[in-house]
């Protein structure tokens, strides 16, 4: 570069080359004393800025793998529910069954019991109709013997005739 300034005419002094060696120095310089004091500072603050990125990254993780557990608890939970649920809906259906069977053989015994206490009614029923139609009817012989007689009848005569009609009765009835 001096060959260069002396084959123009130019001393190595020039004033153009002075502020061109002194900007270089100073920024130099500059660079060391940025380099010593404020890029320590600036990498601090980018490796600070890393680690927090990377914490936030490994919270966001954490936090996604909290809400997968959950959300696997939470399946879990909602499908032993449901399973509960369809065994209280089994249970309920196999106990409505049983009280259905329950009524049905109740319902069914005090019908027999209910048909049982109608026969044995109306068998005693019939049988006092048959007690009545028999008085009524030794009641009415007697009478009509005591006509015939045209006398009263004692009360040995009325036993009498009130057993013999029934003995004819009951005849009658067998045929």
């Amino acid at each position: 570069m001096l060959e260069v300034l002396a084959a123009e005419g130019g001393s190595p002094v020039d004033p153009k080359l002075v502020p061109a060696l002194t900007s270089i120095v100073v920024f130099l310089i500059f660079f060391f004393i940025l380099r010593a004091t404020v890029w320590p500072k600036i990498i601090n603050g980018l490796d600070e800025r890393a680690n927090k990125i990377r914490g936030e990254i490994q919270a966001a993780e954490d936090a996604r793998a909290d809400a997968e557990a959950a959300q696997q608890e939470y399946k879990q939970s909602l499908a032993a529910a449901r399973q509960e649920a369809a065994e209280m809906i089994a249970k309920a259906r196999t106990d409505a069954n049983l009280a259905a069977e329950e009524l049905r053989r109740r319902n069914e015994s005090e019908i027999t019991d209910l048909k049982h206490r109608a026969a044995q009614d109306i068998e005693a029923a019939k049988r006092s109709a048959i007690s009545d139609l028999h008085a009524e009817a030794a009641a009415l012989a007697s009478l009509i013997a005591g006509k015939i007689l045209k006398r009263e009848i004692t009360a040995q005569d009325q036993q009498t005739l009130i057993d013999e009609a029934l003995g004819e009765l009951g005849k009658v009835g067998e045929n």
